[in-house]
């Protein structure tokens, strides 16, 4: 795939960590869906992980649409790139990350002299955390500089804003562009996306962290409605997973004294309205 070249993988750590989280739950709360397919909604409750979450899904997105060969895919990774940049702005997120990946180091270090835990999957996270930490470390500077210093990327991201604004005649240099052969526009691509690598294998273990720090339970929501008291505790992230078949969507809402899941289905219009009878569905609350 396009962003693997250059060591530029950005999307299996999470969802592996997803992915590897489901069996678990399946063994220890059987689910109610029949065929195993649970669909998973995660709701973040703070501004930090809100934006960890829209880069993960960027990241993913961008991933998928290089690894494809047509030059819309292209423009569609393109895209996602820019949308990438505006994100990753934010003057903090560098050094949050930095400070959870060390604040998750020193924690996991006291287990070092546990009988019970594995000392290779222990050490092996631990030579994780802190080889993403020197890679993060180590960039200077504002994420994404090398975009914005890209001068013809610059003038296709301005265009990219406007309805219609990339056709060939605003931008004949991106169209030669797109009429290149598929491995040299990916290779362009990845070469764009690299210097992302330790900004995504930071939250890549962060989030894979939150996710298996959960406190799962089964439940069942009546009439359409859950409320949980949270007793004052500040959970970062919830999930929901359900079964499609029952139609059911969460609305999920949340402070650090009370939970609310609200049901909702969708009508021909598509219009969402309350949903009506019992839901059974798996909670989880993440919690660094």
């Amino acid at each position: 795939m396009a962003l693997r070249q250059n060591s530029c993988v950005f999307t299996q750590g999470a969802r592996r960590a997803r992915a590897a989280d489901r069996p678990t739950i399946a063994r220890t709360f059987p689910t109610v869906a029949q065929d195993g397919t649970l669909i998973l909604y995660e709701y973040p409750l703070n501004e930090r992980v809100r934006t960890l979450l829209r880069l993960e899904d960027l990241f993913e997105r961008l991933e998928y649409f290089a690894a494809k060969e047509h030059p819309l895919d292209h423009h569609v990774a393109l895209v996602t790139l820019f949308e990438i940049l505006d994100v990753a702005a934010r003057a903090d997120l560098k050094s949050d990350l930095l400070q959870e990946l060390e604040r998750q180091r020193q924690a996991l270090m006291a287990f070092r002299n546990n009988p019970e835990v594995s000392m290779t999957a222990l050490e092996r996270i631990l030579e994780e955390i802190d080889e993403a930490a020197r890679e993060l470390g180590s960039i200077t500077g504002k994420s994404g500089q090398h975009l914005r210093d890209n001068e013809w990327l610059m003038s296709i991201r301005s265009r990219t804003i406007i309805a219609g604004g990339a056709c060939e005649f605003d931008l004949p240099s991106y169209y030669a562009w797109q009429h290149r052969h598929h491995e040299a526009r990916q290779r362009d691509i990845a070469a764009w996306a690299a210097p992302f690598k330790p900004l995504y294998d930071s939250l890549a273990i962060v989030l894979k962290l939150l996710r298996e720090s959960a406190q799962h339970s089964t439940l069942t929501a009546q009439q359409g409605s859950y409320q949980q008291p949270l007793g004052g505790k500040s959970y970062q992230m919830v999930q929901v997973r359900l079964d499609p078949a029952t139609g059911a969507i969460p609305e999920i809402s949340a402070n650090k004294y009370l939970l609310w899941i609200r049901f909702t289905s969708q009508g021909g219009d598509m219009r969402p309205k309350p949903f009506e009878g019992s839901v059974d569905f798996e909670l989880t609350l993440c919690n660094l």
